[in-house]
């Protein structure tokens, strides 16, 4: 029996329509939120940074941000990561510093405006964030080095003879000292009669 997969692009388009309809419905508040920059796990990925699932409580209380808060101004918490290095966290740190410097507070009542909340003019300049990421990452770009310019010294030296030397000296240094030892004690007993 042969399955047929006919409604995959009518579903596709569905769910644009549907992200769209939601866009407009919400705006100018964005679609995403605010997510920390995390390493790969294993020692195969850890060069790389992603998204990770939420910050932890320990960046928000550096942040001066509230667990509630966060969950209210669009910032997911991650109550089960830990923080293992210190140059990880202050980056998410100083990530959520930059997103609350950005954000655009409504006021929930627009006659009483308290303290951190938006003024009716700032309230008219917000406008939607495009994209499907809030602060995405940078693509990091490696550049290889300048090849070297080889010293015409070590160009002229037989390597592998320098290798076999180096080797042999490694494997054979305990027995060579044993025997200079040997050595030195004889001298010492033939120097006392």
């Amino acid at each position: 029996m042969v399955k047929t997969w006919f409604k995959q692009p009518f579903r596709a388009q569905r769910r644009h329509t549907n992200r769209v309809a939601k866009a407009r419905r919400v705006a100018p508040k964005p679609l995403g939120r605010l997510r920390p920059c995390v390493r790969c796990p294993s020692k195969k990925h850890n060069r790389k940074t992603r998204l990770g699932r939420g910050f932890t409580l320990h960046e928000l209380r550096m942040a001066k941000i509230s667990r509630s808060e966060a969950r209210s101004i669009g910032i997911i918490v991650d109550h089960r990561r830990r923080n293992k290095s210190h140059e990880g966290m202050e980056a998410n740190i100083r990530r959520l510093r930059v997103y609350k410097s950005k954000l655009i507070l409504f006021p929930k009542n627009p006659k009483k405006v308290k303290k951190g909340e938006a003024s009716p003019e700032e309230c008219n300049m917000a406008t939607q964030l495009a994209g499907k990421r809030i602060m995405p990452l940078k693509k990091h770009k490696f550049t290889l080095e300048p090849a070297q310019v080889i010293d015409p010294k070590v160009q002229k030296a037989d390597i592998y003879s320098i290798l076999v030397d180096a080797r042999s000296t490694a494997n054979k240094w305990g027995v060579r000292a044993k025997k200079a030892r040997e050595a030195e004690e004889e001298a010492n007993v033939i120097g006392k009669k």
